[in-house]
């Protein structure tokens, strides 16, 4: 059976971790696979959004132990280097939306995973866990860079710290995800996101993405410049002079994503 699957229809690319006998807990193949598939979606132009999800009651339950085990001891740092690290960057990197099917638990490396999605959708039977400290492990996979910037630091410090599982609804209170479903309909809410941002202006969400994550970090007027920047760029676009002509000519706009 495939570590991985994907599916790429109607400019959405459907990448699903599929161990689901171990929760699609990642191993070497699968670390490996996600990063071919996640830069697969990158390259092909008829991809306009990514969607990523979990095969069965999970979404990730992280790091494989039991695989860990049986290979004797690893050097730990190499492993993100290697593994997870390219992955939380191609997400990040990635200049289309990103949108996380939040189907099941996200626990650990699976929960960074999710946090570093563009937008989580989540099922009511969905949860999630940082839950290093139970193996008295730290943050990895770009965990401890967006929980403070999601909850603050002192909610970030408990949930690291005490490895609390929160509930899907717990998570919208607090921000981590953007919205709870029944898991009946969990497929159709996140298709109808994905359809969303599969008709959307590509190259000006994009730039969007850019620049929210460089808001995060950098001071105001290194913002305003590079908004400066990053507006003649999706000024001159040809989906810009689409939306343009469609308000005057008040339609809806098609856009190309160019």
């Amino acid at each position: 059976m495939a570590a991985l699957l994907m599916d790429i229809q109607d400019g959405i690319a459907t990448i699903t971790l599929n161990r689901p006998e171990v929760y699609n807990a990642f191993n070497d193949p699968l670390s490996y696979e996600l990063q071919d598939a996640l830069k697969t979606a990158e390259k092909d132009a008829a991809v306009r959004v990514v969607v990523l999800t979990g095969a069965g009651k999970a979404f990730s339950s992280g790091q494989d132990l039991k695989a860990s085990m049986e290979s004797g001891k690893r050097d730990l740092s190499e492993s993100l280097h290697k593994r997870y690290n390219p992955i939380i960057r191609a997400i990040r990197n990635m200049p289309k939306p990103v949108i996380c099917r939040l189907n099941g638990v996200a626990a650990g490396a699976g929960c960074s995973l999710a946090l570093a999605c563009d937008m989580i959708i989540a099922s009511e039977e969905a949860t999630m866990i940082e839950i290093f400290v139970n193996i008295a492990l730290v943050l990895d996979s770009g965990s401890s860079y967006f929980l403070p910037r999601t909850v603050g630091y002192h909610r970030a410090f408990e949930l690291a710290t005490k490895a609390t599982k929160i509930t899907a609804s717990e998570a919208l209170q607090m921000g981590l995800v953007n919205k709870v479903v029944p898991a009946a309909e969990l497929d159709a809410a996140v298709q109808a996101e994905a359809a969303y941002y599969a008709a959307a202006p590509t190259k000006a969400i994009a730039l969007m993405k850019k620049m929210l994550t460089k808001g995060m970090t950098d001071n105001l007027d290194n913002v305003l410049d590079y908004e400066a920047y990053c507006q003649e760029i999706a000024g001159n676009s040809a989906d810009n002079a689409e939306g343009v002509l469609a308000f005057i000519e008040k339609r809806k706009p098609v856009f190309k994503g160019a």
